[in-house]
């Protein structure tokens, strides 16, 4: 699909209802469903500033706002509370947002009911409980409780099906925040396939769907792609490379698997380097770093932490930039934050041309590197969508508009 019939997509009828059609009548109960999924510290909170807007038209209509967020992961046990999420979106607001550590107790539900029209309350961590990313009913159902209608925003979350998003809309009329909207029209130039412009794209970072989603999609929709990070090491592993100590992510042998699938049907070029620099890994941090060519073999103990981009790729990157396209970075080329900024550094300074329309994808992305364009925040929904041209939560937004509910 080309952008011009995306975008004509987008503003037709299988565009989600949005909050703004919305007469919000005062009084009114309202779930919002946010994705506050910032990491330990506050140190970048655009994922929260993305969000204010909408939170803020809802109370000012008068109506009686519940926040319920996710942050960090049940199972490895990094989700935290949100106390210092509701301070600073006190800040925001220009007034208290109360913080109710609980979200499905008798408790949760008398403070949802006692707050007064234009009052907002940020519930516990929805990651506190196993059924969220399970996108348990019974949990959804509870969440439920909280309002009478709710408002789906956190696009950063928009690729999962969880309780506290797909699920409650199984239990509640919904709407489409505005600002889950505006991330769809900010990704727009960069999905689906359009022939008519150049494209690369650059897969990093760590996480499993940067291969399942990102290396699958855009493999066949793009002219270029460059794997990094874990992808990279998966690309080599697939190759019959031995990696040592690189980083996998989660699911390694799935993703492996994935990237020999890939690879097989891929439409793409695709970039592999023949020089990395690779360093000692002991625990978070490295040493001894040195520069070897992929043939000599990763030596035990060591990762690949950097690597070199062949001259096919400059001579490329080179010839795009002279006559205009388009790119994704999604997920830091290599370990940049730890010093080692080769690839990042080239990669970001070439993005950074008059002519390269590029845009960076990813919360980890956009805190850990330098760039003045186009950002978004969510990452792996990001991906979704440039493949997909869709995603879960957009599904269920309008399986949930055709729903004849009885509103209260």
């Amino acid at each position: 699909m080309t952008v011009l019939p995306l975008i004509k997509a987008i503003a037709a009828q299988d565009a989600p209802r949005s909050l703004l059609d919305r007469c919000i009548v005062w009084g009114e109960r309202w779930i919002f469903s946010a994705g506050f999924n910032v990491v330990s510290g506050m140190r970048d909170v655009s994922r929260i500033d993305a969000e204010v807007a909408d939170i803020a038209r809802l109370a000012n209509a008068g109506a009686r706002v519940s926040v319920l967020s996710h942050q960090g992961r049940y199972k490895d046990g990094s989700a935290q509370h949100l106390g210092d999420v509701a301070t600073y979106l006190s800040g925001r607001l220009g007034k208290e947002v109360i913080y109710v550590p609980e979200n499905t107790t008798e408790s949760a539900v008398d403070h949802s009911r006692a707050l007064a029209p234009g009052g907002v309350a940020l519930f516990g961590n929805t990651r506190h409980h196993p059924g969220e990313e399970s996108n348990d009913p019974a949990l959804a159902a509870q969440f439920a409780r909280l309002g009478d209608a709710v408002a789906v925003g956190g696009f950063s979350k928009a690729h999962r099906e969880h309780a506290s998003n797909t699920g409650l809309l199984k239990c509640l009329p919904g709407w489409a925040a505005h600002s889950l909207l505006i991330e769809l029209e900010r990704l727009s130039p960069w999905s689906g396939a359009d022939p008519s412009v150049p494209s690369l794209a650059v897969l990093g970072g760590v996480k499993p769907e940067k291969t399942l989603v990102g290396l699958r999609s855009l493999s066949q929709t793009y002219d270029v792609v460059v794997p990094a990070g874990a992808v990279l090491n998966h690309v080599l592993r697939a190759q019959g490379y031995q990696v040592a100590k690189s980083e996998l992510g989660e699911e390694p042998e799935r993703c492996t698997k994935a990237t020999l699938e890939i690879l097989g049907s891929a439409a793409a070029r695709i970039h592999v380097p023949n020089r990395v620099i690779i360093a000692r890994r002991s625990g978070g941090s490295f040493a001894d770093p040195r520069e070897i060519r992929i043939t000599e073999g990763i030596p035990s103990g060591f990762a690949i932490v950097d690597f070199f981009l062949e001259s096919w790729l400059q001579d490329l990157m080179r010839e795009f930039a002279s006559i205009g396209c388009r790119a994704v970075i999604a997920g830091t080329p290599s370990l940049y934050l730890q010093g080692f900024g080769h690839a990042s550094t080239q990669l970001l300074d070439w993005a950074s041309a008059p002519r390269v329309k590029a845009i960076l994808l990813g919360g980890d992305t956009v805190s850990e590197l330098p760039f003045a364009g186009p950002t978004s925040t969510g990452g792996g929904s990001a991906l979704c969508y440039l493949g997909e041209v869709d995603l879960p939560v957009l599904r269920a937004l309008r399986e949930n508009a055709a729903t004849p509910w009885t509103e209260t």
